[in-house]
């Protein structure tokens, strides 16, 4: 029978009703893939993360295109370094502008050793 006193420590009862995964954990790892994306210009995620990544991705893509104070400032507040947002606003908006949208895609590339998961590699087209 469980401890009915104290909730969240360590002792016989162990760790109850502690918080997983939340939302803050996931936009922050995505902010981080999209940014190493940006930089490197591939990225390898598993396939739960890609429509998410994809379209934050394409999203700060369309953002360099309009390329005006608001918009610098909108993916500023998504990417995680300056070098990224220099590449979005110069590189990546030249490369895309007479292109409408679908700037990436996604490749599978097989499955993870560990637990069998699919990974999938995004990349930006050429």
């Amino acid at each position: 029978m469980a401890a009915q006193g104290r909730k969240n420590v360590h002792g016989k009862a162990g760790v109850r009703f502690k918080a997983g995964y939340t939302k803050s954990k996931h936009e922050n790892k995505l902010r981080t893939l999209v940014t190493d994306l940006v930089k490197y210009e591939r990225v390898t995620v598993t396939s739960g993360m890609v429509k998410e990544l994809k379209s934050l991705a394409d999203h700060m893509v369309t953002l360099g295109k309009r390329g005006d104070l608001h918009a610098r400032r909108q993916a500023a507040a998504v990417l995680r370094n300056d070098e990224a947002l220099a590449k979005v606003f110069g590189e990546l908006a030249s490369r895309y502008a007479s292109r409408n949208g679908g700037y990436t895609r996604a490749i599978k590339a097989g499955v993870r050793l560990g637990d069998n998961a699919q990974k999938v590699m995004v990349e930006f087209v050429k």
